[in-house]
C-alpha cells in the first residue's frame, strides 16, 4: 500500500531522475566540428586529435576528430569549445559522436522520470505529458520555443482530423451500423466480435491511417460495450479496447499512408541515397508482414487477458435499411479526405490540411456542430499526449541523447551481416519508439544506420523498411503511438495494463518481421 500512494510514487520519479544526474557522464573520444572555419578551429587542436573524417562527413561539412590521448583534460569537448571561442570563430558548432553531452545527459534524467510517471501514473498521464516541456525548459534540454511547438505539430492536428471524422462517423449513425454487421456475423460472443472488427480494422490501416482505424473502432465498441454491462478495468473491458490499437498499429505498416513513420523512412532513404520506395514497392515487401502480425497481436491480448464468457452482446434482428441522406454526407466527405490523403503524393497538400478542410465540411453540411467537437473530443489526448510524445522525441535527437544510444548499440551488430543488422536495427526501433513518436524515432534512427548498412554492403532500403516496420511495435508505453493514446482517452485500461501485454508482444512481433524479411524479401531478391 505504501508504494501505491501517489505521493510516494512522484518522490520516487524525482529520485530517480535525480540519480540518473548524479551518474558519471561519458566523455567519450570522437567529436564533430561544424561551420566555415572547421578547417581553422581543427588547426588549434590537432596536437591532441587526429582527423578522422569520411567522405559522407567532408560532404556534410563537417570534420569528425578523435582524442589522442583520451580522458585527458585536452581530449574533450569543453577543450575544443574553448580554442574556439579563444580563436573567435563564428558559428563553429561542436557535438558528440560516441559520448553523451551535459544536455544530453540532462535528457536521459527527464527521461527516465517521465517512464516511470507515464507506467505508474501517480498523476493523470495528460498533465504528465504537458510536464514533458516543463521539465525540458527547466532542465535547459530545450528552448521554451523547441519545447512546446511540437504540441500543435502538424501530426497533432491531423491526429485531431481523425477523431473528429471518427465523431462525425458515430453521430452519423454510422458506428451503429457497422456495429450491427459485425454482431450478425459475430452473435453475442465477446471474443468473436473483438476479433472481426480488431483483425478487419487492423488489416484495413494499412490503407487509412492506423489512428482514425483505431477511432472508428473504439466509437463502434464502446456503446455495445455499455449494453452488455462490461466494467472498465476488467479482463474483458483490457481484451476489447487493447486489442484494437495493437491490431492498427501492427497493420499500419502494411502500406506508406498507414503510419506517418512509413512516409518518414521513405523519404529518408530518397534524400540520403536517392533510392525510392514507391507506393507498391512497401506494400509488396511490407503487407505480408502485417497480415501475419495482425492476428497474432490480438491473439496475444487475448491470452493475456482473457475475456469473460458471461458477457453477451446484445442482438440485433431488424435491419439498418439503406443508408440515410446524412450517413451519405458524412461518408462522401471523409471519403474525400481520404482519397486527398492518399493522392498527396501528387498534390503534395499536407495531411492536416486537407484533415482541417474536410472538418470544415462536416460542419458546413450540418453533419457536426461545434459543440459536436467541444464536448466529444478528447483534447487533453489530442494536444497534450500526442504533442508531449513528439517534443520528448525531437529533444532526444536535438540533445544528442539518441545519437549517443546509436553509438552503444550499433558497434555490437556491425560486421555480421545484414539479418544481424536489420535485427538489432529492428529491435533498436521498437525499443526507442515507445519513449517517443514512431515518426520521430524512424528520423532520427535512419540518418545513423543509412551509412553503417553502406559499410556493410546492405541495401540501405531494407533497413528504412525494417524501421518503419519495427516501429510499428510501440506497444510498452500509452504515449509510443497515437493508437495507443486514443484508447487509453477512454480510460477503459490503466497504462500498466498496457504495458504488461506490450512485453509479450513485442519480442514475438520481431521474431515475425525478422522472418519475413528472411524468407518473402530473399524471394524478392531485396536480400
Amino acid at each position: 500500500m505504501f508504494l501505491k500512494n501517489k505521493g510516494v510514487q512522484l518522490v520516487f520519479a524525482i529520485c530517480l531522475g535525480i540519480i540518473v544526474l548524479l551518474l558519471p557522464r561519458p566523455e567519450g573520444t570522437k567529436f564533430t566540428i561544424t561551420g566555415a572555419e572547421r578547417d581553422t578551429a581543427f588547426q588549434s587542436i590537432s596536437q591532441h586529435f587526429t582527423d578522422i573524417s569520411t567522405e559522407r562527413d567532408i560532404a556534410k561539412g563537417t570534420i569528425k576528430v578523435e582524442a589522442k590521448n583520451p580522458g585527458g583534460p585536452e581530449c574533450s569537448a569543453d577543450f575544443i569549445k574553448k580554442r574556439v571561442a579563444e580563436l573567435n570563430l563564428a558559428e563553429i558548432e561542436v557535438n558528440y559522436e560516441d559520448g553523451l553531452s551535459p544536455r544530453a545527459h540532462r535528457f536521459l534524467a527527464v527521461l527516465v522520470l517521465l517512464i516511470f510517471l507515464f507506467v505508474a501514473e501517480p498523476i493523470p498521464l495528460e498533465i504528465t505529458a504537458i510536464c514533458i516541456a516543463v521539465f525540458l525548459v527547466i532542465m535547459q534540454v530545450a528552448t521554451v520555443k523547441e519545447a512546446w511547438a511540437p504540441y500543435m505539430h502538424p501530426v497533432v492536428v491531423f491526429i485531431m482530423c481523425c477523431l473528429i471524422f471518427a465523431i462525425s462517423l458515430d453521430k452519423a449513425g454510422i458506428t451503429v451500423r457497422l456495429g450491427k454487421f459485425i454482431v450478425k456475423k459475430a452473435g453475442t460472443s465477446v471474443t468473436k466480435f473483438t476479433f472481426i472488427i480488431a483483425m478487419g480494422l487492423g488489416i484495413s490501416s494499412a490503407f487509412m491511417h492506423d489512428a482514425a482505424a483505431c477511432a472508428i473502432g473504439i466509437v463502434t465498441m464502446l456503446p455495445l460495450m455499455r449494453a452488455a454491462g462490461i466494467e472498465p478495468h476488467t479482463k474483458t473491458a483490457k481484451f476489447m479496447m487493447l486489442s484494437l490499437p495493437f491490431a492498427c498499429s501492427c497493420g499500419g505498416m502494411g502500406s506508406l499512408v498507414g503510419g506517418g513513420r512509413c512516409m518518414v523512412a521513405a523519404a529518408f532513404l530518397k534524400e540520403f541515397t536517392g533510392l525510392e520506395i514507391t507506393f507498391f514497392d512497401w506494400i509488396m515487401y511490407c503487407f505480408p508482414a502485417a497480415l501475419l502480425c495482425v492476428p497474432v497481436v490480438v491473439l496475444i491480448v487475448y491470452f493475456v487477458y482473457r475475456p469473460n464468457p458471461k458477457y453477451k452482446l446484445p442482438q440485433f434482428d431488424e435491419d439498418s435499411g439503406p443508408l440515410t441522406p446524412l450517413e451519405k454526407k458524412t461518408l462522401i466527405i471523409i471519403g474525400i479526405s481520404f482519397a486527398f490523403w492518399l493522392t498527396k503524393g501528387f498534390h503534395g497538400i499536407h495531411y492536416s490540411v486537407t484533415g482541417m478542410l474536410g472538418v470544415a465540411a462536416l460542419i458546413l453540411t450540418g453533419v457536426l456542430k461545434w459543440e459536436d467537437i467541444h464536448k466529444d473530443l478528447e483534447w487533453g489526448t489530442a494536444l497534450f499526449i500526442f504533442g508531449g510524445g513528439i517534443s520528448l522525441g525531437l529533444a532526444m535527437g536535438y540533445s544528442g541523447a539518441a545519437t549517443y544510444f546509436a553509438s552503444l548499440f550499433f558497434p555490437y551488430i556491425q560486421g555480421g551481416g545484414w539479418l544481424l543488422l536489420f535485427a538489432g536495427v529492428g529491435i533498436f526501433g521498437a525499443l526507442v519508439t515507445n519513449a517517443m513518436a514512431n515518426v520521430a524515432a524512424a528520423a532520427l534512427i535512419l540518418p545513423i544506420v543509412i551509412p553503417m548498412a553502406e559499410l556493410e554492403g546492405v541495401d540501405p532500403t531494407v533497413l528504412a523498411l525494417c524501421l518503419g516496420t519495427a516501429t510499428s511495435f510501440a506497444m510498452l508505453l500509452v504515449i509510443g503511438c497515437p493508437p495507443n493514446a486514443i484508447a487509453y482517452s477512454y480510460r477503459q485500461f490503466k497504462a500498466v495494463d498496457l504495458t504488461r501485454v506490450g512485453l509479450v508482444a513485442t519480442p514475438i512481433l520481431l521474431a515475425i518481421l525478422i522472418a519475413v524479411a528472411a524468407v518473402w524479401w530473399k524471394i524478392l531478391g531485396l536480400v
